[in-house]
């Protein structure tokens, strides 16, 4: 592994092309995009860390990743499940840090977060890699306390999100469908 952050590792697969599809889809030019993804994507991975924290959770998560890999859909509530009740508040303040409005910031959270669940199941179990729920939370758990310990606006979006604590409920929206384009960005890229 790489001493970059997960987040960092997958905002440069996601350069190109997967970067202007998403600008395209949410109606908007690709830099403001690329700004707006490389603040997203280490909130998601800090939720995911959270959400890996909790009693039981890092072994729901692996399934899950296994199951993305395994090209099945089932971790379409992952979002939901990840940031509970604080989705929309992500949503918003991902939207006041980036430039984005609330919908905008919403659906980008909602094609990341399959993107991101792609990413881990290729890292974790692609190539015949057996990965331990330990290893999974660890992993996360670091990614979580590097970014949270960033300060500025990754920061803040953390501590804003996470500071009472992700309720675990489900959601999704548009989740189904992102969840298969997120397997399609990456499909290539990995």
């Amino acid at each position: 592994m790489s001493n970059d952050s997960l987040a960092s590792e997958l905002l440069q697969q996601l350069q190109g092309a997967p970067l202007q599809q998403i600008a395209g889809q949410l109606g908007l030019d690709s830099s403001q995009v690329q700004g707006a993804v490389g603040t997203a994507l280490p909130l998601l991975m800090g939720a995911l860390g959270n959400h890996a924290s909790q009693p039981g959770n890092a072994e729901g998560l692996l399934g899950a990743l296994g199951s993305v890999l395994g090209g099945q859909s089932s971790g379409a509530g992952i979002l939901g499940q990840v940031l509970g009740g604080n989705q929309q508040n992500a949503a918003a303040n991902l939207g006041q840090a980036t430039g984005l409005n609330g919908s905008q910031a919403g659906q980008l959270l909602e094609t990341l977060a399959p993107i991101a669940m792609s990413f881990l199941a290729q890292r974790f179990l692609g190539g015949g890699q057996q990965a331990s729920a330990t290893s999974l939370s660890d992993a996360l758990g670091q990614e979580q306390a590097t970014h949270a310990q960033s300060g500025g606006i990754v920061g803040d979006l953390l501590g804003s999100v996470l500071g009472g604590g992700a309720q675990q409920q489900s959601g999704g929206g548009l989740f189904g469908e992102a969840l298969k384009l997120g397997e399609g960005f990456l499909a290539g890229k990995l």
